[in-house]
Order: C-alpha cells, then sequence, then structure tokens
C-alpha cells in the first residue's frame, strides 16, 4: 500500500494500492502542470513525479504533509496551501481525464478525501526541512511535449504518462 499522510490533529492517511496510487498520480500531474508558475508549485510537480511507480516501484510511494517544506512565513505557507487547494480542486473538475486511456472510477473520492486532509492541516505544524519536497534547484520545470505535462527533469528524462507507456 501507498500512503499519503497527514500528521494534523487527526493524523489522516489515503491508502492506495498500487493502480490506485497511479491514477491518484495522473490526475495531479494534469492539473498540477496546468497551475505551476511559482518555485513552490515546480517543487510539488518534482514530489509527484517521484510518486511515479514505474520508477520508483511500486507500494513505495507516499509522503506526509508535515514533512513538507511549505515555506519561511506564514504567507509562503498560506500560499502553498493555497496552490495545493487549487490543484485538487481542478483535479476533482475532472481537468483533462477525457485524455486518460482509462476511465479512473476512484479518483474522485482519493481526491476528496485528500483534499479535506490538505484543507485540515495545519501547515504551522509541519517539519519541514526533511528533504521530502524537492529543492528549488530539483523542481520540475521541463514539459513533456507529447503529453503537456511537467516532467522528471532532473531526475529522469519523463513524465508520468511516458514511464507508464502510454
Amino acid at each position: 500500500m501507498n500512503v499519503f499522510g497527514s500528521r494534523g490533529r487527526e493524523g489522516r492517511y489515503l491508502e492506495m494500492t498500487n493502480g490506485g496510487t497511479a491514477v491518484f498520480v495522473d490526475v495531479l500531474m494534469l492539473a498540477v502542470s496546468a497551475l505551476a508558475h511559482e518555485p513552490w508549485g515546480f517543487r510539488f510537480a518534482a514530489l509527484l513525479t517521484l510518486q511515479d511507480q514505474s520508477v520508483m516501484g511500486r507500494g513505495v510511494v507516499g509522503f506526509d504533509l508535515a514533512d513538507l517544506d511549505w515555506g519561511d512565513t506564514p504567507q509562503e505557507r498560506a500560499a502553498a496551501k493555497d496552490f495545493l487547494l487549487r490543484v485538487l480542486d481542478l483535479a476533482l473538475s475532472r481537468h483533462r481525464w477525457e485524455e486518460l486511456t482509462y476511465e479512473p472510477p476512484r479518483a474522485e473520492g482519493y481526491l476528496r478525501t485528500y483534499r479535506a486532509m490538505v484543507e485540515e492541516f495545519d501547515v504551522t505544524t509541519a517539519h519541514g526541512g526533511t528533504g521530502v519536497l524537492p529543492g528549488p534547484q530539483e523542481a520540475a520545470m521541463a514539459s513533456c511535449l507529447r503529453h503537456r505535462v511537467l516532467d522528471a527533469l532532473p531526475f529522469w528524462e519523463a513524465c508520468v504518462f511516458c514511464t507508464a507507456g502510454v
């Protein structure tokens, strides 16, 4: 099982099968690629590329919201959380889902659960410097021309759709 957690007040976790995780990452990559314009957004996109089980291995991905570097100031933390909520809202609107080669039946439920976790999460309780969120020099700023999403550079030269053979 892959686990995406929130060690906030409730300590909630979203556990997904390998297939569920692949769908979750796919629909989030479609949304984050459309919205990333600031450094934190590109860093979060890089983190999503590191959840690619085709490269990282099945059943070994996930991260906790408390381990992310949300920023140093209250304004930076609020902007980062707002960005992630906007990504989740765009994904929930089924942004570009018609381009998927499959129907993502459980994606909406995963996204709603994760959105509630993010919304409830107090970013001031995050540990920050754990290295989970790639640094600015590792931000996903290159785009896959074929799939029109951010790719995994500088980690590898492919997007989550290319590594899946789509």
